[in-house]
């Protein structure tokens, strides 16, 4: 069994907030069929499915996002899961809006949901991480988080939350790179693996090194002697003056 929790704040006031995008995900899985109406139980509002013949539970925690850890922490008790059978999907400052990033453990950036989590859970389950942007400086991230995506930012949203939720076996399978392909491709972006690298500029033959004098008069060829000098006087004894 699998719990795919979505972060976010209850309530209609925070429902359009960058801060919901994990909501938002879980709500697009739901929709698709085999999932029951949202319920509510652990603090949270849940839906039970299966995809890739796997049980899943979706959550939504309704404790808000500073508490998120304590919903998701009640149901991986009640079920006796591991973090390893948690994903979260949560919104990431430090990624550009509607770029994603998928990963086990590491650190809460700053992310009070992940805190949480990280809190009650343990800290190796999986992240997805669904990009909306800096606004450039600290003072403007609670406003940012906050506030609604705008009309212009539906152009990547949908598609992505559509995608997510079209390839919901590939996240609950562990198919991350494929996975990533999928959401890139959904944003209108090239996926990394699509990529082609910039072909190595072919080196250039090395000059030959040029022949010293003393080599070149060992050889046969005629030297190029310099005609004043120590270094003069010491080929003419050497190789005496054949001129």
């Amino acid at each position: 069994m699998l719990i795919i929790a979505g972060l976010g704040n209850p309530g209609a006031k925070y429902a359009g907030n960058r801060h919901n995008v994990g909501f938002m995900a879980v709500d697009a899985i739901q929709r698709r069929p085999g999932f029951s109406p949202w319920s509510k139980k652990f603090k949270a509002e849940i839906s039970e499915g299966e995809i890739a013949g796997e049980k899943v539970l979706l959550m939504k925690p309704q404790t808000f996002m500073n508490l998120s850890g304590e919903a998701v922490g009640e149901a991986m008790r009640f079920y006796k899961l591991t973090p390893a059978s948690v994903i979260a999907i949560y919104d990431e400052l430090d990624l550009a809006p509607g770029r994603t990033r998928i990963k086990t453990g590491g650190g809460h950036g700053g992310h009070n949901g992940i805190k949480s989590l990280d809190a009650h859970c343990g800290k190796d389950y999986r992240r997805l991480r669904i990009g909306i942007g800096h606004p450039g400086s600290k003072e403007q991230v609670h406003g940012h988080v906050l506030g609604d995506f705008a009309k212009s930012d539906r152009v990547w949203l949908d598609p992505l939350m559509d995608a997510i939720a079209d390839n919901a076996d590939m996240l609950v399978k562990a198919e991350d790179s494929q996975l990533m392909n999928k959401l890139t491709l959904a944003v209108g972006a090239k996926p990394e693996a699509e990529k082609a690298a910039k072909p190595e500029k072919a080196a250039s033959a090395p000059k030959p090194a040029g022949k010293s004098h003393i080599h070149q008069a060992r050889s046969g060829a005629k030297p190029n002697l310099p005609t004043s000098g120590p270094m003069a006087e010491m080929l003419k004894k050497m190789f005496g003056n054949k001129e």
